[in-house]
């Protein structure tokens, strides 16, 4: 290699390197650009539900261009959703229910998550595919038939028709043996050379290491719980026992053609609060435990 070719290689070098970091830009932009719109996207109903329910004088038809800013702002609209809407009750009974169908669901996860992990018994396999092809199904197909059960049973309008269906849990079977996989058996012969039971190497080894994917399902149980409609729409009949999606859209329903949406607006907003708290709170469990686990079984 003489010393004229050395420069003429540098440049070639250096082109394709510029060329190179012209794409990675490229590309960067291309990626912020879709993550921006997606993000407006969901993001701007929920501010226009935010400010609408600051505008007392808020009416249903959208003017154009669209007002984000309320033209009256004021608190009655809150006022008015706690006068109208028995918001409380309604939270209060969600939380009850969203309650026991995070302690059931997870009592039912974490034991079969660990007994299929650990214990290896005869026939374990099996049981994970048919509990995970139990989420193949929609629930509207499965809807109708749980519906007549329920009935038959006498337990519509009744919380029990909520904590039964959460006891078949497969995801978050499918997440504990993924997550109690990656923790060392020695740590079960250990506990049991020691003279201790299966409950008790359960309970005193595996569960307290077992709190990031846990919590996880629990935050994902409490999210599709406490917005769920459908179920609660078929299952209850007494307005004393709706949960605060159905009491919400209750009164949504009765209300028509309100000529005050901010109150609607308000009491949904007070009605998200929870699931925003909640979220907030524990949303690092999520990306440990799913860093933990790496979705795998």
């Amino acid at each position: 290699m003489n010393a004229r070719s050395q420069p003429l290689e540098t440049q070639a070098y250096k082109h394709i390197k510029a060329k190179r970091s012209q794409k990675v830009i490229r590309a960067n932009v291309i990626l912020i650009t879709i993550l921006l719109i997606g993000s407006l996207t969901m993001i701007v109903p929920f501010v226009w539900m935010l400010m609408t329910s600051f505008d007392w004088s808020a009416r249903l038809n959208i003017p154009f261009p669209p007002r984000f800013w309320p033209e009256e702002f004021s608190l009655k609209p809150y006022e008015a959703a706690f006068t109208n809407v028995p918001l409380l009750k309604y939270m209060m009974n969600s939380v009850l229910v969203s309650a026991g169908v995070i302690f059931v669901s997870l009592l039912s996860a974490t034991f079969s998550g660990y007994a299929i992990s650990k214990l290896r018994f005869k026939g374990g396999t099996f049981v994970l595919v048919a509990a995970l092809s139990t989420m193949m199904i929609p629930f509207e197909v499965t809807m109708i038939p749980q519906y007549l059960l329920f009935s038959n049973l006498n337990l519509l309008d009744n919380y029990l028709a909520f904590y039964l269906p959460a006891l078949n849990f497969a995801f978050g079977t499918f997440l504990t043996k993924a997550f109690v996989d990656q923790l060392p058996g020695t740590l079960r012969e250990a506990g049991v050379i020691d003279g201790a039971g299966e409950f008790r190497v359960f309970f005193s080894i595996f569960l307290p290491l077992c709190v990031p994917i846990i919590s996880t399902m629990a935050i994902l149980q409490f999210l599709a719980v406490w917005n769920d409609l459908l179920w609660p729409l078929l299952v209850l009949q007494t307005p004393d026992k709706y949960t605060v999606q159905l009491g919400m859209a209750m009164f949504t329903y009765n209300q028509g053609n309100s000529d005050l949406p901010s109150i609607i607006m308000a009491a949904t907003t007070v009605s998200l609060l929870p699931v925003l708290v909640v979220y907030f709170l524990l949303q690092k469990y999520i990306v440990e435990s799913i860093a933990q686990t790496g979705i795998k079984a």
